[in-house]
């Protein structure tokens, strides 16, 4: 694949992203365009590995074709190598942008040099095709007369509803928000994925003839989540519409539910001062920003602003980051990110060899752009929050005391350093720390088996393949299923999922799915 020698000859050069001083004053994608010729070369790097790893469990949960697309590059045959793309992944396009690219891990190429370039290469590919209008709607040849339901729109309920509508099937996507696209839309900042691009996608799959009904809670209202989106939804006339799940197993073949893992871990529950105003979820700080920005470009003055405020992130990886980019933007006064565990190595430990995920020291987009602005990258290591200060009843700092790993004290992995107490100065706080799972209630009304308590997740009772819950005629996919992960892997349950709906539908299927082989659920 590519130039034989290609690896030998040509260094790895990533795309750039915008300047960072640039960038961190607005909130347009990050994303630069490079040289066709450029392009080329990174797939010409693609050795003819014998076993592409890229492809393997550790690498892509869709199975993507990356070898092929990056020769087809390399030969210039875009409109091939975007077949060859959508041959596994429905959105490459959101892969390309927030994937943290496990198959550049897993690159035999990493061995001994830097791996080839695959998320720039994707990227450019369906950017391409997306402009040369080679995209275009695909409704299915044939009508099944079946009817499938699908409660949520992120990834993986659009990428199911995708392959089910292809298949013949009268596809329904329901979705609580006044938008498509669940994460996608509001829960990844628009820098790191524009919202046209969402978009874009969306109409595509109506004009293939999926139906979408937007603010429509499946469940009970009194479970319906209270909040200052909610409200917002209801000023803008999203009036919501509450729907029994039972109605969508009577009225519909079959029902999937991707309702994605919105439940959030709160590690400082118990911390004192919790209660005080300024401490919020980094999901509801990022969906109100986006929201905010979609209707009126922020002038409704409807999100939580970090304007002049000292801002603490506590909890690390992309949601994290997006808080720093979000504040930053916002004109922070400051910005500081606490992460409990030590500052990765630069290098691979023994204890993490290829083709595993590299656990290495990364610099994402907001670090870059922090550090730029101020000269010191905003993460602080081996922190661990022990007291919310604040006067009033609102946060006026966090207290804090550094930890020393590899010293157990107290059932605790980790002993705190004597004397490190600190207090940093916050006006608004922002718990980066994930998800325990989905809200459970639609789940307990059709009276699904949940998972046994692991780590804090629960989620709905469903194995990897056939996808199928403990009541008839319900699936489920994607995080409420898996629990908090990736795009990717949300693409892969959804694509699955479909596999399994179809074939219990009709009988037999001809769908293709991702990674049967590939581990029920990782925590």
């Amino acid at each position: 694949m590519g130039k034989p020698t290609g690896f030998k000859e040509f260094p790895r050069e990533v795309v750039p992203y915008r300047d960072p001083m640039e960038r961190a004053n607005d909130f347009l994608e990050i994303f630069t365009n490079a040289p066709v010729e450029h392009l080329m070369t990174q797939g010409a790097r693609c050795m003819d590995c014998g076993v592409p790893f890229c492809m393997s469990n550790s690498g892509c949960p869709i199975d993507n074709l990356i070898p092929e697309w990056n020769d087809l590059v390399y030969q210039g045959r875009w409109r091939d190598a975007l077949a060859r793309l959508h041959k596994t992944n429905n959105f490459p396009e959101f892969t390309g942008r927030a994937c943290p690219a496990p198959c550049e891990g897993s690159c035999v190429l990493g061995i001994t040099d830097p791996p080839v370039t695959i998320k720039n290469i994707e990227n450019a590919i369906i950017d391409r095709g997306w402009e040369e209008g080679w995209i275009q709607p695909q409704p299915p040849e044939f009508e099944t007369g079946k009817k499938v339901a699908i409660v949520g729109s992120g990834p993986a309920g659009l990428a199911a509803a995708q392959q089910l509508r292809r298949a013949g099937h009268d596809v329904t996507v329901y979705e609580r928000a006044d938008r498509i696209g669940g994460l996608l839309m509001y829960g990844i900042p628009w820098m790191k994925l524009g919202k046209d691009v969402v978009e874009r996608r969306v109409d595509q799959m109506r004009a293939e003839g999926v139906k979408f009904v937007t603010c429509a809670h499946v469940g009970r209202e009194e479970d319906f989540p209270a909040g200052h989106m909610t409200q917002i939804m209801q000023e803008r006339g999203c009036k919501v519409k509450f729907i029994d799940p039972q109605h969508l197993v009577d009225e519909f073949d079959a029902v999937l539910l991707a309702t994605g893992a919105t439940k959030p871990f709160d590690p400082t529950g118990r911390t004192p001062g919790r209660d005080l105003q300024g401490i919020h979820f980094a999901m509801d700080f990022l969906t109100r920003n986006t929201k905010s920005l979609v209707d009126s470009q922020l002038a409704d003055k409807t999100y939580l602003s970090a304007k002049d405020k000292n801002v603490v992130v506590i909890g690390g990886g992309d949601t994290g980051a997006d808080c720093i980019g979000t504040s930053l933007r916002h004109g922070a006064k400051s910005i500081v990110n606490f992460e409990l565990l030590d500052k990765p190595p630069a290098e691979r430990a023994e204890n993490n060899p290829w083709p595993e995920w590299p656990r290495i020291y990364r610099v994402d987009y907001s670090h870059a752009e922090v550090e730029a602005r101020t000269g010191e990258d905003p993460r602080k290591y081996s922190i661990l929050t022990k007291e919310f200060v604040g006067e009033n009843g609102k946060i006026t700092g966090v207290k804090t005391v550094k930890v020393e790993w590899g010293k157990p004290t107290g059932g605790a992995p980790f002993t705190e350093v004597e004397g490190s107490e600190k207090i940093w100065p916050a006006d608004l706080v922002l718990l980066a720390t994930g998800f325990v799972g989905p809200e459970l209630a639609v789940g307990e009304m059709l009276g699904l088996e949940t998972t046994e308590p692991r780590r804090g997740w629960t989620t709905f009772k469903a194995e990897h393949g056939p996808f199928a819950t403990s009541t008839e005629g319900v699936f489920a996919a994607g995080d409420c299923r898996r629990g908090q992960s990736l795009v990717v892997w949300a693409i892969n349950e959804g694509r699955g999922a479909a596999r399994a709906v179809d074939e219990y539908l009709m009988g037999f299927t001809t769908l293709s799915a991702p990674g049967l082989n590939l581990p029920q659920q990782v925590v």
